[in-house]
């Protein structure tokens, strides 16, 4: 698939982190498709840009919301029109400066090309917790460290 593509499609995530680190409701919900899905850390799930502003923009009103550090990992075709992007994240908690193991995130994207711009189908941000398995969280959360 096109290098050209996977250009578009990461820059759709980044815009997705981007507004959640500038606390932009509007700014998230504007990048999902009309029947989009953003399902989140804490299992809520949100569908349609309208639903995914109206659930956002209390939390950004109301709630000092953590800054995400992130690294995509991998970014796969479906098919001419459709991909999945897969990503790690961290947050660093408002006022700090570290990354706070306990809340790393699986980030994943289903995104669809619609009249030559891309739109998220699916956000799921999965919590990281590798239960039992200490040596797992601490190699992701070095592995966004780099990315600061």
């Amino acid at each position: 698939m096109s290098e050209n593509k996977k250009v578009h499609i990461k820059k759709v995530y980044e815009q997705l982190i981007e507004a959640w680190n500038n606390r932009d409701a509007d700014g998230m919900a504007s990048l999902f498709a009309k029947h989009g899905e953003s399902i989140g850390f804490d299992g809520s799930q949100s569908i349609g840009p309208k639903e995914i502003y109206s659930h956002l923009s209390p939390i950004f009103r109301d709630h000092p919301t953590a800054q995400f550090v992130s690294k995509i990992k991998d970014i796969r075709f479906l098919g001419d029109n459709a991909a999945i992007l897969r990503a790690i994240a961290g947050m660093i908690p408002l006022g700090g400066s570290d990354i706070k193991p306990e809340v790393n995130t699986h980030h994943t994207l289903v995104v669809i090309n619609n009249d030559n711009n891309w739109y998220i189908e699916l956000f799921q941000n999965t919590p990281a917790q590798f239960h039992g398995r200490p040596e797992l969280v601490e190699q992701m959360t070095d592995e966004l460290r780099e990315q600061l």
